[in-house]
């Protein structure tokens, strides 16, 4: 339970998070400062200046006590900062005391209490200073005592100091981690482009040490990357061209062949092989780049429902939905169109639905056919991997379709898996990032 409420309340970004190890040390030393300061430093000068306003009470007090009532009121006027005032025949009123809380409070009644005589005084309005009543026999002497004596505003002065000093410590901390975190936020940025089949930029190396070394290695990543796939390509490119001209010079020399059954053998292998090598140059012109653009997902499935009309198959289009994502509008038309394909050849109803939730859409295509074991769901984008080794070649089933499938799909940073249809047969949703 403390764990849940503990992520709740911590920030996400690592910028928060970063203000919040620099600045709770701070809020610990102030509370801490603060702290000692109101237990030792404050109630020593609270001691102080209550002992010497009671000294100079007393010293009023015994110069009354002398007859010398007017020389007492015009001391403590001129230098004590008191003013008195001396009732005759007055009896201080017990219950007109209240005690008050603070240290302040505390620190004045002990030192009153040293004088041995009735006394209560009032601290509510401090503003306008203290007033003290002391009992002197049948007279009661009221003083009141100048805020400044009981009070040291310096005191606070330095606890707002330490307030706003943090919180300048905190803006610096703020526009320096900024700055640090800026770079890790670009490397985000352009991973994700590059994730996504983009052609992101090489990162420019800077911050500190640990982020650099990170861009460094992140660089050295998408060139290898880029690397390994051109290499790919270009092996593809070059084994499928070079194998159509001995291909070529085959079908010369069979049309020369008298022996009609074994020309029309050896034929069927050859277009078998040329529908294989058309499949890897099709895997290869999926590789080739195209522009990114803004795809309507529900017009792009519209059109191809419409190219897919057929008199054999029962197509239903459920896409009412307006979604907007980015890619590239042939390579995901033929991601689509393939599975279609694949849903044609085994069954005769295809229900398409589209959809977005959490930063994602899905196109869903479900088809009535006899399916695929749950087992052989990941074997399915393998290449070359079909699950009947009868399947004709010549038909297309030359086993990369699933595979080029995925692969375009993960170049726009989605995802590609197949379920259990509710028709019967097999489900297979894709889903990309909007």
């Amino acid at each position: 339970m403390s764990y849940n409420i503990y992520r709740k309340l911590m920030p996400s970004s690592l910028l928060g998070r970063s203000l919040i190890i620099v600045f709770i040390p701070i809020l610990t030393l102030i509370f801490l400062t603060t702290l000692v300061f109101y237990q030792s430093s404050w109630n020593i000068i609270s001691k102080r200046l209550t002992q010497s306003v009671v000294a100079d009470i007393n010293v009023v007090i015994k110069l009354i006590d002398q007859d010398l009532k007017f020389k007492a009121i015009q001391l403590a006027k001129e230098d004590f900062k008191m003013e008195i005032i001396y009732k005759k025949n007055t009896n201080l009123n017990p219950l007109s005391f209240r005690k008050q809380r603070g240290i302040l409070s505390k620190r004045l009644q002990q030192a009153i209490e040293e004088l041995n005589k009735p006394f209560f005084y009032d601290l509510s309005n401090l503003d306008e200073g203290a007033t003290i009543a002391i009992q002197i026999e049948n007279d009661l002497l009221v003083v009141t005592v100048n805020k400044d004596r009981l009070y040291s505003e310096s005191a606070f002065v330095f606890l707002l100091w330490m307030f706003f000093s943090s919180l300048i410590l905190l803006f610096l901390a703020y526009y320096f981690m900024k700055g640090q975190i800026k770079p890790l936020k670009r490397l985000a940025i352009i991973a994700e482009t590059f994730g996504r089949g983009l052609d992101a930029p090489e990162l420019k190396v800077s911050g500190a040490s640990e982020i650099r070394q990170t861009t460094n290695a992140f660089n050295q990543m998408r060139t290898r990357i880029k690397r390994f796939l051109k290499q790919r390509t270009d092996m593809l490119a070059g084994v499928s061209h070079d194998l159509r001209t001995p291909l070529t010079r085959m079908k010369l020399q069979l049309s020369l062949m008298k022996d009609d059954s074994a020309r029309k053998e050896l034929t069927h292998d050859i277009d078998e092989m040329t529908a294989m090598l058309n499949s890897y140059v099709s895997f290869v012109r999926g590789e080739a780049p195209e522009t990114i653009e803004n795809i309507n997902l529900k017009k792009l499935i519209q059109n191809i429902c419409i190219s897919n009309i057929s008199k054999t198959h029962e197509i239903k289009n459920s896409c009412k939905e307006n979604i907007n994502t980015s890619g590239r509008p042939l390579q995901i038309k033929r991601v689509v169109q393939n599975i279609i394909d694949n849903s044609k050849r085994y069954s005769s109803k295809i229900n398409i639905e589209m959809g977005a939730i959490h930063g994602e859409c899905f196109i869903s295509i479900s088809d009535n056919g006899p399916g695929i074991p749950e087992n052989n769901y990941e074997d399915v984008f393998k290449p070359f991997f079909t699950l009947d080794s009868s399947r004709n070649k010549l038909k297309g089933e030359s086993g990369l379709g699933m595979t080029i499938a995925r692969d375009i799909i993960r170049s726009h940073g989605g995802e590609i898996k197949l379920k259990k249809s509710k028709l019967g047969g097999l489900k297979t949703v894709i889903s990309l990032p909007l």
